[in-house]
This record gives C-alpha cells, structure tokens and sequence, in this order.
C-alpha cells in the first residue's frame, strides 16, 4: 500500500520549521499543507481531512496539546494520526501521549526517522480507510438488502393473495407490471363454470370428518390443477362446489371453448377418483353446470380477507344447470354450445325449469369434443 502520495499538515509557528519539514516530505511525494497555528490547523481540517498531522508542541495561542485534544475531539478528525514534534524532555513526551498523539519526534529531528513514522502512520491510517470505507459498503449493502427483502415479502404476499383466486401466471403477470386495477368493480361478458359431487350431502352426513376432508383433499386436487392449466380464473371452494369463470380478468377469444374442454377434462379426473371412491364404498357423481353471459367482477372483502367474485345471472345459471346435471353430465346453455370450437359429441336436454329463472332454458349434454 502506497504512503508517499499522502497529505501531510504541518502546523507550526515558525516559517522556517514549516519550510524544513516541506524540503523533507515534499521530494519523497508528501503533499504538505502549512498552518502557522493551532486554529489555523483547526480551520483546515473543517474543509479538508489529510492522512496525518504533524504538530509543534509550543505555539503562542492553541498549544499543540490542546490542539490535538481538539483534532480528537471531533469525529471526523478523531482517527487521523498525530505526531507531535517536541523540543525535548520526557515530561512533554507524557503530555504529548496524554493529549491523544500517536507518535512524537523531538527537535532537532532525524529525517530518515521522521519520513519512516510519517509512513508507519499513514500506512494504519489507510488501512482505517479501507476497513471504514468496506464497513460503510456494507452497511449500505445490508440496507439495501433489507429493503429487497421487504420488498420481496411484500410481492410474495400480494402474490399470495392473488394466487387465491387467479392462476399462477397471471398472478404473477400482475405482480410483474403493478396493475392491479381489474380488481376495481367493472362489468364484462364471462363463461361461468359451477361443478360439484352428486351425492355428497349423504356421504358427509354419514362418513366422519376425516374421510369427508380426505374426500375433498382428493376432489379439490383434482380440479385445482385443470383451473390453472385451462387459465381459468378461481371464484371459490365451497365444499364440493366449485365456481370458475373465463375472460376475465384476463380476455380470451375463446372462453366458451376452453371451459367446455376444462369441465369435460375435470369429468374424467373425478372418473378416475369415483372409481377409487367407490372402492371405499363412497356413492359420489360429478355434474358440471356452464353459461355464458354479463356479470359483474371485482374484489369484495374487508382488508385481511378479500376475495375475487362475479355476481350475476351467469353464475347463478351455471350453478342450477350444475344442480340438475346427472354424474358425469356436463349441461351448457344454447350460447355456450355455439362457443365451442371443433367437431362437439352434445344431446339437447332442454328445456328445463329451472329454479330461479321464471322461463325454461334450452340445455345440451356436451359428451365429447374432438
């Protein structure tokens, strides 16, 4: 580690001892800043901090002793080395010590010995830089680091929530961007899905708690992963009951289609579980009920708990077609019908007086689409 390009400030009364100590540093690369006094070092120091001091003990004014008591006084200067120059005597060596000084030369000064503790010194005081400088890198990293890491917690939070009812990639999607404003109340054209168990209510009432969870663990699985795979949006578990709807928040052109394949997939996933269920002697169907029509969509809630829904004859229409299907029926309305898209396996059902809805509604069984 270099030293001979260190700034060096001599404070003495005397010119002819400050141009001494300027003939000794200067050559070996030392920038020498002069002070004629104790203040004068004091008013230098406020604007510049050098690598080391080189104090005369005896000055009219500030002595030396209070000088440097002063230079250690203040924080900014407190780890900058002092070597105080001293006429003689062992007394002022003590007071030197006292007063806070590193080092001393005494008068008339050995210039080899002289330039070697100037550079002992500025050597410790550049190795205080370095550690201040690494200490202040790094506690500016750790706050940086905690402020990523709050921030982090944060998105996972506001990711958390909004994985509660949005498939993962448009969760993440709004995380991404910032936008969030689809959770504001706004109207738009959706495709309603309403799938629950045939049979469920006698099978809960007769089994006990655990089975009827274990039941559900397997069910809500099952589905849980075609909402996401089909990029359905999850309004909510009820139970067996199951609501998920298409087009919102994100649009697609084809939100018909998609939640006709994703029921008709969910069919033969709970296919495979019923034959399992049965094993176990549980007598449970699946019926799957699909509209497609206006609602309206937003966040409904309290802070804590807040949950994403559509309100609407579209949902509710879903859930009686739902109601009326057999296990294994998928039941559409006429418009859902025409959404699809591709060669459809379907057998009109309707119409059908449904409760709620004070004229019958045309229903078709979707059996496969190719």
């Amino acid at each position: 580690m270099s030293t001979d390009d260190a700034t060096v400030l001599v404070v003495d009364d005397l010119a002819q001892n400050l141009r001494l100590l300027d003939a000794v540093l200067s050559p070996h690369g030392f920038t020498v800043v002069p002070a004629s006094s104790g203040e004068q070092a004091l008013a230098l120091l406020a604007e510049q901090l050098p690598d080391i001091v080189l104090l005369d003990v005896m000055m009219p004014g500030l002595d030396g002793y209070e000088t440097c008591r002063r230079i250690r006084a203040e924080p900014a200067t407190s780890f900058i080395p002092v070597v105080m120059v001293t006429a003689s005597g062992d007394a002022e060596k003590v007071r030197a010590i006292e007063a806070g000084a590193d080092d001393f030369v005494t008068k008339p000064f050995n210039r080899a010995e002289l330039l070697a503790r100037v550079r002992s010194l500025v050597r410790v005081k550049r190795y205080h830089d370095t550690m201040t400088a690494q200490a202040e890198a790094l506690a500016a990293w750790n706050r940086e680091l905690e402020a990523r890491v709050e921030a982090q917690v944060a998105e996972l939070e506001r990711l958390g929530r909004l994985r509660r009812f949005l498939s993962p990639q448009v969760a993440q999607l709004v995380v991404d961007t910032g936008d969030d404003s689809f959770l504001r109340s706004h109207r738009r054209e959706i495709v309603s899905v309403f799938t629950d168990l045939r049979g469920f209510t006698p099978f809960a009432e007769r089994s006990e708690p655990e089975e009827t969870m274990e039941v559900l663990r397997e069910y809500h699985l099952a589905l849980g992963e075609l909402v996401f795979a089909f990029d359905g949006t999850l309004e909510h578990f009820a139970g067996d009951g199951l609501l998920v709807f298409f087009n919102d928040p994100v649009p697609c052109p084809d939100p018909a289609d998609r939640a006709v394949r994703m029921a008709l997939a969910m069919r033969d996933r709970v296919a495979a579980l019923e034959q399992a269920w049965a094993r176990r002697g549980h007598d449970l169907g699946f019926g799957v009920g699909i509209d497609q029509g206006y609602a309206t969509l937003g966040r409904v809630g309290f802070p804590g708990r807040y949950d994403y829904a559509a309100i609407g004859t579209v949902t509710n229409l879903a859930a009686r077609l739902c109601a009326h299907a057999l296990a294994g029926q998928v039941l559409v309305t006429t418009r859902v019908r025409h959404g699809i898209v591709g060669e459809v396996e379907c057998r009109d059902v309707g119409p059908l007086d449904l409760k709620g809805f004070s004229r019958p509604v045309e229903a078709h069984e979707i059996i496969a689409v190719h």
